[in-house]
């Protein structure tokens, strides 16, 4: 299943690592180090400050919406699989 997680953007939700919240990703001393780390690979979707990153096995997006909402779009896909 797919997840849209912003500026017409979807994803597989079986490619997806890890969803952050913004707190806790500026709040952590390596999230600087990992971006650097993954420049090529950060792509920034959203036009005002990113609410959530999303680590895949391919990239790391900075998206718009917010992670509770992802993980909603996420559970709700689970449920409609079976």
């Amino acid at each position: 299943m797919y997840i849209h997680i912003g500026e017409d953007t979807n994803i597989m939700a079986k490619d997806i690592i890890s969803i952050l919240d913004k707190e806790s990703a500026n709040n952590s001393p390596l999230f600087e180090e990992f971006k650097d780390h993954h420049k090529g690979k950060l792509i920034n979707l959203s036009k005002n400050p990113f609410k959530s990153v999303i680590i895949t096995y391919n990239n790391v997006y900075l998206s718009p919406i917010a992670s509770g909402t992802l993980k909603k779009r996420s559970s709700q896909m689970n449920t409609l699989q079976f």
